[in-house]
This record gives structure tokens, sequence and C-alpha cells, in this order.
């Protein structure tokens, strides 16, 4: 630390999470210093258009760069924030920063899920922290609890709504009875969905995000690679509505679960029952389901993104984080010493709700039962409705291997009998 006791900080990224951040560095100087032991003080700012217009930010113009990489490398620089996200050029700065020793704060859920050992790597070579609250659920205080509340008990299930777009796109379409399409364009309308919202919608932000939490749960090193993935654009009115018809609702859900030896995590659309404490969560807001041996089931809900929230949590982990260079210490390093394997998606334990177009004949149901024996798939439920020559069957199975249970939705799809498989979707927590 600087003789003054002065934290000095370097940002890279002044958009939506920066300017916030600035602002309550400005707004929250006094308590923050309290709180730390040291004055904070920004060294620089990297962004791509210094001149741009930022709506009288309290800020020194003087303080903006485009050259991110010296910033980094300056000696007067303890702490470097990263609010870019990304793969490149964020993981060269932050390797960069740790290697030198400096503290690295960072939001960056893409980078953490594809390379977080390489910036755990460069923070234990250069004896520094890496902390990244913000990366996941935004304000929610949930990355913490997993790797230092909890790190006493054994985490066997992480059930969790991480993505505020998808969440409010979904929740509009339980409760007006809305298609996607529509639910979408009012998202965006609201400024809940991007512009180009793919990550959100086909799920890589929620994989991401999976990664990280399976990563803290299970001591174990998970990438984004290793998540299976489905978003939600195939989710329609129909299957909303036939959900509502058996007391559910339809989530996009990630997924992290511990059996023996390995893990499995998955991020898809799945049916929830009404009843579960995640069906309740609507808008754009996020939760996270934490199932563990000695503690039994924990809940953390809030905003999971924005700049004010996700602001909130960047400033917790640079407090703490100032509070050990100031007091000459670091926090633990990653925790991989499990080693779990990662279990592939196939032999992963579910059920399906299954919404099949039929013809309306005698011994259909018997042939599309033999269908699910020969796979070995036992059904829970069925409902059949006619409408003429055709019929609906919706069927719901017990627990089975993933594999076994699309290997049987292929099968019915060759059937003659089987007009159409309408839908298929996974039912969870039940």
């Amino acid at each position: 630390m600087a003789p003054d006791r002065t934290l000095r900080v370097a940002l890279l990224g002044c958009g939506t999470v920066g300017a916030e951040m600035v602002r309550l560095l400005h707004e929250q100087s006094a308590d923050l210093t309290a709180r730390i032991g040291a004055r904070v003080e920004l060294a620089g700012i990297a962004v791509r258009r210094p001149g741009r217009d930022r709506g009288g930010l309290p800020v020194d113009p003087a303080l903006f760069t485009t050259d991110a990489l010296s910033l980094v490398k300056r000696d007067d620089v303890d702490v470097v924030v990263e609010v870019v996200g990304g793969i490149e050029p964020a993981r060269g700065w932050l390797i960069e920063a740790l290697r030198a020793g400096k503290s690295v704060v960072t939001a960056n859920k893409a980078l953490l899920a594809e390379d977080g050992a390489a910036l755990h790597a460069a923070a234990a070579e250069g004896g520094a922290d890496l902390y990244y609250e913000a990366a996941v659920a935004g304000a929610i205080p949930l990355l913490r609890p997993l790797r230092e509340s909890l790190h006493g008990d054994t985490i066997t299930r992480v059930t969790g709504i991480v993505n505020g777009t998808t969440n409010y796109i979904l929740s509009a379409m339980d409760e007006t009875g809305a298609g996607f399409a529509e639910a979408l364009e009012r998202a965006t309308e609201l400024g809940y969905a991007e512009a180009d919202p793919t990550a959100d919608i086909e799920g890589f932000d929620a994989a991401a995000k999976a990664a990280i939490l399976a990563s803290l749960a299970f001591h174990t090193r998970v990438t984004a690679a290793d998540v299976y993935r489905e978003g939600i654009t195939d989710v329609s009115a129909a299957d909303v509505a036939s959900a509502a018809e058996q007391g559910c609702v339809i989530k996009l859900l990630c997924l992290a679960e511990r059996s023996g030896d390995a893990v499995s995590v998955r991020v898809h659309p799945a049916m929830i029952p009404r009843s579960h404490p995640l069906a309740a969560v609507g808008d754009a807001f996020n939760a996270v389901f934490v199932e563990a041996r000695a503690a039994g089931e924990l809940m953390f809900y809030g905003r999971g993104a924005g700049g004010a929230p996700t602001a909130s949590a960047v400033l917790g982990d640079l407090v703490a984080v100032g509070r050990h260079r100031l007091s000459g210490v670091r926090a633990a390093g990653e925790s991989a010493y499990a080693d779990l394997r990662v279990r592939p998606m196939g032999q992963a334990s579910t059920r399906y709700h299954i919404r099949l177009d039929v013809a309306d004949r005698p011994g259909v149901l018997a042939t599309v039962a033999n269908v699910f024996a020969a796979h070995d798939v036992s059904i829970g439920t069925v409902r059949q409705s006619g409408r003429g020559a055709d019929a609906a069957l919706v069927i719901v199975t017990h627990l089975a291997p993933d594999a076994a249970l699309a290997a049987t939705v292929a099968q019915l799809r060759e059937l003659d009998i089987v007009r159409s498989v309408a839908s298929v979707l996974r039912v969870e927590g039940s």
C-alpha cells in the first residue's frame, strides 16, 4: 500500500456497471475509507471512447485512457477492476495484473467459465486476490457463501434462475398467455433484453454462470464447455399452458448436482411445481436454491443484473481485497481438490413431459407405452383428449437417464400413429 494509505484502483470499462461504480465510489467515499482503512482513489479508467458524453459522471476526464494494458502495468496501481467482459483482451490484462501481485475484481463470467484456471494460477503466482462475486446473480451474495460460509459442508445440488431476461420472458408468457416472440419484444422495450439477445435466450449466459457455481460448490474445475445447454426459443404458449394445467411453471434452470464421484451441470427450460420456491421468482429477478448435507436447503434471491446491483457486488469485493492488501494477507485461492468427473447429459437423471399428436384409434396408447417400456422408462401420468380423427397425449415420466428418455422420444417420432411430437420439456423439482 502507498504510504498515505490510499488504495489506487484501475477501472477497465465504464459502461453501465463501470459508470455506476464510479458514482458509488464518489457518493460513498467516506464510508468506503472507514470500511477498508484506506482511501480509494481511481488511478485511471480504460475505455474505447474517452471523449464520449458520460452524463456528468463525477470523474476527472484526464483519468480516461484507451491503453488498458499500460494502465494495468502502472506501478502505482494496487487493484484492477474489470467490467469490460469477453474473453480477449480481458484475459491478458487480468493475468498481467495478477502475476504482478495486483488484486483483481471482475464481473467477467464468460472469462471465468472458459479459463478461470488460468486466472487462479496467475493469482497464486503473484500472491494476489481474485474476487468475482458480481459474475453470477448481480448483487445477490452467493459466491462467497459457497466458497466460505459453506466450506465446511458438502453441497449436493444447486438449482438456480440466473438469467433475468429469460425469467422475465417466461414469467410474462405464464402471466399473460403471450407467445415467445411477443414476450421477447416486451423485454427488449423494457431494457431487459439486449439488441442481440442470443447469449440470454440461447442459454450461453446461464451456462457460464452454472460453470462458476458448480466449480465453487463441488471443488472441481468446470468450464462452460462442460455444461449441457438449451435455450428457451422453442418454448411455446401451448407449453406454458400445458404446464399451468399441471400446476407448474416453466423456468430456465441451471442445475448442478453431485452424485458419487461425478457431477452433472446443465442449463435448460424445465417445468417445476408452483409449490417450489423458485416458481414464485418472477420478472427479471434471480434466485438460487442450494442443498447441503448439514445446512439443508438455502435460498438466495434478489436482482441479478443492472448497473447498481452489479456495482454493489463489485464494491463489496473491492472492500475485501482492499482490507487484505492493507493487512498484508491473501484470501484462499482456488479449491479444486475434489477433481470430480463431469457426467455427460445422457447420464443425468430427469423426467420428461411429452405432448404427442396421435391418430385417435384403438391400440395407440398401448403402442406408445411399449416404446417407453423398450427403453426402460416408466410412465408416471397420461392424459388423453380427442379431436376428431386425432388425439393429444400428454405423458409425464418417472425419473430416468436423459439418454433413455431422448431415445424414447426419437422412436416415438418414427411411429406411423404419431402425427408429431408437439413438445418435450424436462420436469424438475418434484
